[in-house]
């Protein structure tokens, strides 16, 4: 009994917060904190807040004993008061009450066992959404950014406690975003040692987005950091994602690749999305030396991440976007052809790998034209035009092919650039329809129908056949326009693509442009491309001039039905049923087709369209002013003097 009486006196003078510390802990831990005499802590810690401190080291070293004795109850209780008293208190001793509260969730993640890391960071977080009062000059928070960033890692052997440990990792990082972000006494989260540890510890989680992964959790995660990123904080936290692809090889496929950079473009503030975009096409050309399908990978991300952002947002350097991609299609150009992506000769490539990137490299110059207003996209096309090699003006273009195909790779993403046609464009581009290269002249062809397609006609017409409903546009310097393709169909080289690509030019200048005097002119020019397959001045195989007189049947066809008379239409029409009876090989089925039958015999008048019987068809209509001009047969002008309306009505198309 003496020794009891003297206990309990020992008790009573003990001080009295850590009396009011030792009473809310219960007998039976399954009892829970005690939470009457919680309350009597709490009130005490209120009133007395000098004595915070000491209480919070009284807590901790009643949860270090019980750790150390694996009483796991009675550590979970020390901590939930821990928490209780973090949240009545706002004053400033409050720091004071952080610095053991911080100290014992450390000693807690540095445990063996995981559901000790699991409480610790659930603990964490909910001080993370506590707003404090006072600032805090000395808190570092590195311990915690780095167990929390091992823990999205976790390879524990049982998968449930696998993903438990991976959430709560993830939990933690965005609890310490949340502390640290907005307060600048806080340590900088987005220094680079602290951004190469959380970063690659999200896209971990993300990148295998299954049952064993919590990929939903990361991806708020991510995009929360993202969100919170300043104009200054961007690149620190893009590297790392660069890194991250690198290492674990997931350019190629691009799938997951293209998936982070939708959540960065989607999540970060739009003014700051060229600087993503720069950080894209800088590690393009660090990566000039790797595989195709790494360089296509990331070119692939360009062109998605091109399509999120806000228009006109590419940056203060359009140019040298652009400038960048064609410097990548002219490397891979020498590539294939060399069959090497290095200098040294040691690592291999393929024709097919290296066309997927520069078809990759044309679609995204496509993408980031698209975002410029009209006027910037005219000042690329005629940068990217400067940079097409003309034979004679560029001789230090290496081999013939490397040339030829180069031509081919700028011409083709010239045809993503559909907008203005400024006449310092037209020229050279028309130039090109003059070369003895049929593929550059076809690709030209193309450029031209997309440049006057305003509306999209061209994709309706998938073969030479008779059309007659169509819509209006406009095109600029027609006589050039005509006089090229008057020259261009002299071509012995032209195949089944290149008449196909002008019937389409001429029928989408003929519905684009409803106009007497251009109707007029396009009649001319088919007049006179039919002249040249009957009397073959040029010497043209019999292929060629039966597909030159293909071609003409079937533009008059659709042109005679888009303005007018009806006896113009009525001639045309009799003239393709003669042909159908007695010479189907000047029709497009017969033909321009993938076993063409044609035969060489002289072409009798009434197979052709007569000159004489197309005036008297416009004689007495709004079209009798423009008869005077088809008496005059079309021949090709070297300047584009003519004052056609087609030169007016473009004057706000440049």
């Amino acid at each position: 009994l003496p020794a009891i009486s003297v206990c309990g006196c020992c008790w009573a003078l003990r001080p009295r917060y850590k009396r009011l510390v030792d009473n809310i802990f219960p007998e039976d831990p399954e009892d829970g904190l005690v939470k009457a005499n919680m309350e009597k802590l709490t009130f005490f810690a209120l009133s007395a807040p000098e004595k915070l401190d000491r209480i919070a080291a009284y807590l901790s070293e009643r949860l270090t004993r019980e750790l150390n004795r694996h009483r796991y109850g009675y550590v979970c209780i020390a901590l939930e008061a821990m928490e209780q008293l973090l949240l009545a208190c706002h004053c400033q001793s409050i720091n004071l009450l952080v610095e053991s509260f911080l100290g014992t969730l450390r000693l807690l993640l540095e445990a063996d066992r995981p559901h000790l890391h699991i409480l610790a960071t659930g603990s964490f977080v909910k001080f993370a959404n506590i707003e404090e009062d006072t600032p805090s000059y000395h808190r570092s928070y590195d311990f915690f950014v780095s167990r929390f960033s091992e823990m999205c890692h976790s390879d524990h052997e049982d998968p449930d406690t696998r993903i438990k440990i991976r959430v709560s990792g993830i939990r933690g990082l965005q609890g310490v975003v949340r502390k640290t972000v907005d307060d600048e006494l806080q340590v900088n989260i987005w220094e680079p040692r602290h951004m190469e540890q959380i970063v690659p510890a999200l896209l971990v989680n993300l990148e295998q987005g299954n049952s064993d992964s919590p990929a939903e959790q990361t991806e708020v995660c991510f995009r929360e950091l993202l969100g919170r990123a300043a104009y200054g904080h961007i690149n620190n936290a893009i590297r790392p994602v660069l890194m991250h692809l690198d290492s674990r090889s997931l350019w190629e496929g691009g799938s997951f690749a293209v998936r982070c950079f939708q959540i960065i473009m989607f999540s970060i503030q739009s003014q700051h999305s060229h600087l993503v975009i720069q950080q894209l096409l800088g590690h393009l050309d660090a990566n000039s030396r790797s595989p195709a399908s790494v360089r296509a990978g990331i070119v692939e991300v360009l062109s998605e991440a091109a399509v999120i952002e806000a228009t006109g947002s590419v940056g203060p350097t359009v140019l040298e976007v652009f400038n960048t991609l064609l410097r990548q299609l002219r490397q891979s150009v020498d590539y294939q052809l060399t069959g090497y992506y290095d200098n040294a000769g040691k690592h291999k490539t393929t024709s097919f790998h290296e066309k997927t990137l520069q078809d990759a490299v044309i679609k995204t110059i496509g993408s980031f034209a698209n975002t410029l207003p009209v006027y910037q996209r005219s000042e690329v096309m005629l940068f990217i035009m400067g940079k097409i090699p003309v034979p004679g003006i560029y001789p230090a273009l290496g081999s013939p092919n490397t040339g030829r195909m180069i031509q081919v790779m700028l011409l083709k993403s010239l045809s993503n650039l559909l907008t203005a046609l400024p006449s310092s464009f037209l020229e050279p581009l028309l130039s090109f329809t003059l070369m003895d290269d049929p593929e550059i002249r076809l690709l030209v062809l193309s450029i031209l129908t997309s440049l006057i397609d305003r509306r999209h006609n061209a994709a309706r017409i998938t073969a030479v056949r008779y059309f007659s409903e169509m819509c209006v546009s406009a095109v600029q310097h027609a006589q050039r326009l005509y006089r090229h393709v008057f020259l261009a169909c002299k071509e012995e080289s032209n195949g089944p693509s290149h008449y196909q690509a002008l019937f389409i030019l001429l029928v989408v200048l003929s519905v684009e442009l409803v106009s007497e005097e251009v109707l007029v002119d396009l009649i001319r020019l088919i007049l006179a491309l039919q002249e040249m397959g009957v009397t073959n001045q040029e010497s043209l195989s019999v292929w060629n001039r039966c597909s030159l007189h293909a071609v003409c049947a079937a533009a008059l066809h659709v042109l005679s039905q888009t303005g007018p008379p009806p006896p113009l239409h009525q001639h045309v029409t009799q003239v393709i049923e003669s042909r159908q009876k007695g010479a189907p090989h000047l029709l497009p089925e017969s033909v321009l087709c993938d076993q063409p039958r044609y035969q060489n015999k002289p072409i009798r008048r009434h197979l052709l369209f007569v000159q004489s019987k197309v005036c008297e068809a416009l004689t007495g209509s709004s079209y009798s002013t423009q008869c005077e001009r088809l008496n005059t047969p079309y021949t090709p002008q070297l300047t584009g003097t003519h004052s056609s309306p087609v030169n007016k009505f473009v004057s706000g198309f440049s």
